[in-house]
């Protein structure tokens, strides 16, 4: 499975959930399926 590709319109939308609207980062995460550090396999 490899990198993940977000559009930076993809990018911009979630950060502004994070930096505009106060949303955890975690929170975000979760909302869009983007995994975590955590749970991403090591290279």
């Amino acid at each position: 499975m490899g990198k993940p590709n977000f559009s930076d319109e993809f990018k911009r939308d979630a950060v502004a959930q994070i930096t505009e609207r106060g949303y955890a980062v975690a929170e975000v995460s979760q909302w869009l399926v983007v995994p975590s550090r955590k749970t991403m396999p090591r290279s």
